[in-house]
């Protein structure tokens, strides 16, 4: 095409050439037929020039054809033109099917405790960190200020191969573990979803995240199933209000060795979580425009063994396992939140309290004496909450309930062994504007040991919380 091109070109210079030496042929004005014969005289220049004299009608003729020439020429460049032209990629996305969002909130906690708990978690009331022993952890009346509640988290979400997916990682403030006490980032969630399926650390599907009520305080109730477990999860069913799925959740074994401390210590204190098989989780929920109700399920191997002892013995495992049934109701301006759960060896799914295994003893009589027969069981456990969150109006909210957990201790645990825990708030919060909010709550906590021993504690808490998100920064530019 480019060879065409030149061809076409140096024609038209060649045949615009020749026709202006045609015009230019003819007598020029003051030439007589006598000057012309001088000039023929004159040399071969002269004659090459007579030999291009052409008529009026050929100078026409051959303009017509250099015309002609150049509207070909067009023609060929235009078409190089379109065929060079390349389309541009179709989008394999429509604009939108991405989103990021970076989203969290501050939030401060100024505290009035009337009593004490243990130092490590005074930002929030957890029963079974108050002590049953007066002066345990010194002297009544202590104020905290907390930033711990703050939270941040980055989340995506959109549409990849026609199936929805969302990828969420959040953290917050508040140290717990090897952390516990300290203002340091704690993994909230960390998952991605794609259609049914999810991988990550997220919700315990044997947990019912909306029976957490509208408190300030940031544990909350102690009944409850609350843990935030990695898992892999698929969901089998999410269609007309309906869900259903299942998990493999990570094992955690929360032991109690109880008295065998006092009988042989470097025993008691080689004994050791033996996790190894996942648990397993399920779950079926429907929701509607009233509320929701929801039953879930888990059954997990509760296992230890010893470290540093021939054939790590003793060990042994036990079979946990735990129903929860969980709802919320939409009346009028409240929502009223009720929950109970009941099970063997899943305190550590429990929000607040309780130990998975602890030992038992059966007593043989040998005269004249005893023998013990030690064994470990899955103790059992029954929790329940039951809140109502009032809305008054679109800036004053508040939010009122109690809960509690309670496990049936074995025979060979220690006297100072959780027993039982209840917990109990109310608040007033007023909304001033959207996501932002500050109130106050009053809260009351109770343990109780196994040898019946209690402590209790009484709390005032005013909270300032503002949320944040990038879809209100991108607004102002909307």
């Amino acid at each position: 095409m480019a060879f065409r091109l030149f061809l076409a070109s140096t024609l038209i210079g060649v045949s615009l050439g020749i026709a202006a030496e045609a015009q230019a042929a003819p007598v020029a004005a003051g030439q007589t037929k006598a000057d012309t014969g001088d000039a023929a005289a004159s040399g071969s220049s002269s004659n090459s020039a007579a030999q291009t004299e052409m008529s009026p009608q050929e100078q026409q003729q051959l303009l017509q054809e250099v015309r002609s020439l150049r509207e070909r020429v067009a023609a060929l460049e235009n078409r190089a033109t379109a065929v060079q032209t390349t389309p541009p990629m179709a989008r394999e996305h429509k604009p939108g099917d991405h989103n990021l969002e970076l989203y969290g909130f501050i939030q401060l906690d100024a505290i009035q405790d009337f009593k004490r708990v243990n130092p490590n978690w005074d930002a929030t009331l957890r029963p079974s960190r108050i002590p049953t022993v007066g002066g345990q952890f010194g002297s009544d009346g202590q104020s905290i200020f907390s930033v711990r509640q703050s939270r941040l988290g980055a989340k995506a979400t959109g549409m990849l191969a026609g199936k929805p997916y969302e990828a969420k990682f959040e953290f917050d403030l508040f140290g717990v573990g090897k952390d516990e006490g300290q203002t340091t980032i704690r993994i909230r969630h960390a998952y991605v979803s794609w259609g049914p399926l999810l991988a990550g650390q997220t919700n315990s599907l044997f947990m019912d995240g909306d029976l957490f009520p509208n408190t300030i305080d940031y544990w909350g109730p102690a009944g409850m199933v609350f843990l935030r477990n990695p898992q892999l999860r698929w969901t089998f069913v999410n269609r007309n209000g309906w869900k259903a799925a299942v998990a493999l959740e990570h094992p955690g074994n929360d032991i109690d060795t109880g008295n065998l401390r006092t009988i042989d210590p470097d025993l008691a204190s080689s004994i050791q979580n033996d996790e190894k098989v996942p648990d397993a989780t399920a779950q079926v929920r429907y929701e509607g425009k009233w509320g929701h109700v929801q039953l879930s399920g888990i059954l997990r191997r509760v296992g230890y063994d010893s470290a540093g002892t021939d054939n790590n013995e003793p060990k042994g495992h036990k079979t946990g396992w735990g129903v929860n049934l969980g709802s919320s109701f939409n009346v009028s301006l409240a929502t009223l939140r009720l929950g109970a759960v009941y099970g063997r060896g899943i305190a550590s799914y429990m929000n607040d309290g309780g130990m998975d295994l602890a030992p038992n003893v059966a007593v043989i009589p040998v005269p004249p004496s005893l023998i013990l027969v030690p064994s470990a069981e899955a103790v059992k456990l029954f929790g329940m909450t039951s809140y109502i969150d009032f809305n008054w109006s679109k800036q004053w909210t508040s939010s009122i309930g109690y809960s509690f957990d309670k496990v049936d201790n074995t025979n060979f645990q220690n006297a100072s062994a959780f027993h039982k825990g209840q917990y109990a708030s109310v608040n007033l919060l007023w909304h001033p504007a959207e996501g932002v909010f500050t109130g106050g709550e009053f809260l009351w906590g109770k343990r109780t040991d196994n040898d019946g021993n209690v402590g209790t504690d009484a709390r005032f808490q005013y909270s300032v919380h503002w949320d944040f998100s990038s879809k209100n920064i991108w607004s102002l530019f909307d």
